[in-house]
């Protein structure tokens, strides 16, 4: 069975409430297509707006980080129930702009994706290498760690359901995109290590995105490759060229 497309935006530390509500009504006519799944992740305090903003349309709601405890004395932190109750469906964990500005691990991260699964939220599980990690020849043997880490105690029937992002660090927000050859190389090397997790089976289920300047010229290429299901998209996911890459299987 064909894996169905993910195509996610990851608008960061951007647009206000007010903002983020424009946008919406803006890309809404532009991201129309049933063939995938269309995902807007958004800061905590547009979620709200922006839920109530895509109703009645294909646009579902995810989140840009979670913590990993229920409730408490973690000022500042966002509950997944407060997600869920809110009408998020998936949640980015482990981003590297997280990894690397927050100092979050890949047992935080492993804690985070347990915990998104136990209230029904679809992680989207971020890896990739720095330039240093790929000019080093250690690519695959760093994404392999941080996915064998993210999935500890995560059960194949969960692991099915869920998304990993491949970002290679040097390619977010500098335009350069990795080759298509290249990004399929380190998806097929992912889905090759959830197969030794777990089986050929949930191997094929999980979907895999690629991330890291894509953009509508660039979409075609990268999402007709065999491992890559989509993309998590930075910068073009704030502009009408989303609707081209959601799009991109249409002349």
């Amino acid at each position: 069975m064909a894996r169905r497309k993910i195509i996610a935006g990851n608008w960061k530390m951007n647009m206000t409430p007010s903002q983020a509500v424009a946008l919406v009504e803006e890309l809404k006519p532009l991201v129309g297509n049933d063939d995938v799944d269309v995902v807007f992740c958004v800061p905590a305090i547009d979620i709200v707006p922006v839920v109530e903003a895509v109703k009645g349309t294909n646009i579902q709601v995810g989140a840009e980080n979670m913590y990993f405890e229920e409730k408490g004395a973690y000022t500042g932190e966002i509950a997944p129930a407060m997600l869920t109750d809110a009408g998020v469906k998936y949640v980015i964990l482990g981003h590297s702009e997280r990894r690397e500005y927050f100092k979050e691990t890949d047992a935080d991260i492993n804690k985070k994706v347990l915990k998104a699964f136990e209230h029904g939220i679809t992680p989207i599980i971020c890896c990739g290498e720095s330039l240093t990690q790929r000019e080093q020849g250690i690519t695959i043997d760093w994404v392999r760690q941080q996915i064998k880490i993210a999935f500890q105690q995560v059960s194949a029937d969960q692991a099915k359901t869920a998304v990993i992002a491949y970002e290679p660090i040097w390619a977010i927000g500098t335009g350069k995109v990795a080759t298509a050859d290249q990004a399929q190389e380190v998806c097929g090397a992912i889905r090759a290590c959830i197969g030794e997790i777990y089986d050929e089976a949930t191997a094929q289920a999980i979907r895999i995105q690629y991330g890291g300047s894509v953009s509508g010229a660039s979409a075609p290429e990268l999402f007709a490759q065999p491992d890559i299901d989509g993309g998590l998209v930075g910068g073009a996911s704030l502009k009408a060229d989303f609707g081209k890459i959601v799009n991109y299987n249409r002349a």
